[in-house]
């Protein structure tokens, strides 16, 4: 099995666990327009590993994640109906692992491994 250059997890801080059934979308920028090249929903881990190719080329990627979704899955109110995370990828490297920390009135991020 291949890994997708990038990968995502997801934990909600306030339960504690992690955040499965979360609809996350890989796109890539072109110009001004933004184009759809992966897809997946988090696993029970709250994890996607196959979320697009396993190669990117070098350049300005965003992750897209439904959290309105998720939130209104545990009768929870939320601030945040969508989360979205823009970073850059240098073909170069193996693998970007974009981790998010959620709760309903917060999030954080940060280049994991």
């Amino acid at each position: 099995m291949s890994v997708s250059h990038v990968t995502t997890h997801i934990l909600d801080t306030t339960l504690g666990r992690p955040a499965p059934g979360v609809a996350v979308v890989l796109e890539a920028r072109d110009g001004d327009a933004w184009t759809g090249i992966g897809s997946g929903f988090t696993d029970a881990d709250g994890r996607v590993k196959e979320l697009g190719p396993e190669r990117l080329e070098s350049g300005i990627y965003r992750l897209r994640f439904d959290t309105a979704a998720y939130f209104a899955g545990i009768s929870t109110d939320s601030f945040f109906p969508e989360v979205v995370l823009t970073f850059q990828v240098d073909a170069g490297q193996a693998h970007y692992h974009v981790p998010l920390l959620l709760s309903p009135f917060a999030y954080s991020t940060y280049r994991g491994s």
